[in-house]
């Protein structure tokens, strides 16, 4: 379990001190998908570097399973467990697939089994597996890829930062796929996804709405969700009567 405690983090603007999160506190619980949505420039990237270690706040504390990691690096908090997916994934000249699969591993695996983790995110293991992590892949494949590295990592808290960003449709709708497969694996391990996708949102346990750096909302899906439909609603129909069909859907 996750947790953070009155976390907040500044950073210096043009001379002035400029608050990105304000005092959250909030508690990411074991066996759950939690996905933290809100509008842009809300905090919200800045929330998952917090928690990986990319970033360190400049107030506050956060804890792995009762343990204070707040001032470890990415790296120690990656040997506890914390895996994290970067918005546009890194490139690594000269390193195959293969190795970097190992490396998230920490153990050497075999062809076979690093080609399952491949075959987990809808690519064919053959034509990857041996291919260099460079520019010769797309931001779908490298996206991809870097699940597949989140895999095999099987640590105590996966993050993803907006993991459709910068991929194709085709590789959306198998995405989502890919959650659902890990939320039906989930055992001592918890998922937290930084997105605004409704299909991803579709699929938490729990949603986070984070606003202007604090949290606004925080609930079940069935408790948070309506909500948000019904708020983007109101503010795409702003100035209009809106209309509401018999299938539920809003327009203006």
């Amino acid at each position: 379990m996750l947790e953070l405690k009155n976390i907040s983090f500044q950073v210096d603007a043009e001379g002035k001190d400029k608050e990105i999160i304000r005092d959250v506190s909030l508690t990411i619980p074991d066996r759950k998908l939690i996905v933290v949505t809100g509008p842009n420039g809300g905090g919200k990237s800045t929330l998952a570097k917090l928690i990986a270690g990319i970033e360190k706040p400049t107030g506050g504390r956060i804890f792995l399973d009762g343990q204070d990691i707040t001032e470890l690096s990415i790296t120690e908090r990656a040997g506890l467990g914390i895996a994290y997916a970067f918005q546009q994934p890194v490139r690594f000249k000269g390193i195959r697939v293969l190795d970097l699969i190992r490396i998230a591993a920490g153990k050497t695996l075999s062809v076979s089994d690093a080609c399952q983790y491949l075959s987990s995110v809808g690519l064919c293991a053959r034509d990857y597996v041996d291919r260099e992590v460079n520019a010769s892949l797309s931001g779908g494949e490298l996206k991809r890829i870097e699940i597949a590295t989140v895999l095999a990592r099987k640590g105590a808290l996966s993050v993803f930062d907006e993991p459709e960003a910068g991929i194709d449709l085709w590789s959306f709708r198998n995405l989502i796929d890919v959650f659902r497969r890990m939320r039906e694996d989930i055992q001592d391990s918890s998922i937290l996804i930084i997105s605004h996708q409704e299909r991803i949102l579709g699929i938490a346990d729990e949603i986070i709405v984070l606003r202007d750096g604090q949290v606004e909302k925080q609930g079940t899906r069935e408790e948070v969700y309506p909500q948000l439909i019904r708020t983007e609603a109101d503010t795409m129909c702003e100035g209009w009567t809106q209309t509401v069909t018999k299938g539920g859907e809003t327009s203006c």
